[in-house]
């Protein structure tokens, strides 16, 4: 499983010039199945961004996480993380998981993180999709499991 996680200041996912997931200030999560992912990669990913200490504190130091500064989260499913580009002009996508399985998964992942923030919104599996934001730091990181 792979993520690209932004801490901002709002998000929002669009389909056909519909909004579909919108946050305040908190985190975009954009996230890919692999062809080997199992449940427990998926509580491994939820932990970690649910926990990743990226917000500020007092101080102004990286030390708070999503729970600590009751931020948002917004989960967008994009199986181009897996894209390999170090042969030819073509991405290739083999290492992604298939759509029925990224899709189950997808949607477990989503509920795992559900379990910790309820309110957790997010785009819509294999649509087109626009994604609006405003990175906040810029803060961003890829997290691989």
């Amino acid at each position: 499983m792979r993520a690209v996680v932004q801490r901002v200041s709002e998000a929002e996912v669009t389909v056909a010039g519909v909004s579909v997931g919108r946050i305040g200030e908190g985190i975009l999560a954009l996230v890919a199945i692999s062809r080997t992912d199992t449940e427990e990669d998926l509580e491994w990913m939820a932990r970690k961004i649910i926990e990743l200490r990226i917000f500020d504190d007092q101080e102004g130091k990286l030390n708070l996480s999503l729970l600590d500064k009751k931020g948002e989260l917004l989960i967008v499913s994009q199986f181009t993380l897996y894209g390999d580009c170090r042969k030819g002009r073509r991405p290739s996508y083999t290492d992604a998981a298939p759509p029925e399985q990224a899709e189950r998964l997808y949607e477990k992942f989503v509920e795992i993180v559900r379990r910790t923030l309820p309110g957790v919104q997010t785009g819509r599996f294999q649509a087109s999709m626009d994604v609006r934001l405003t990175n906040s730091g810029p803060v961003t990181l890829i997290i691989e499991r």
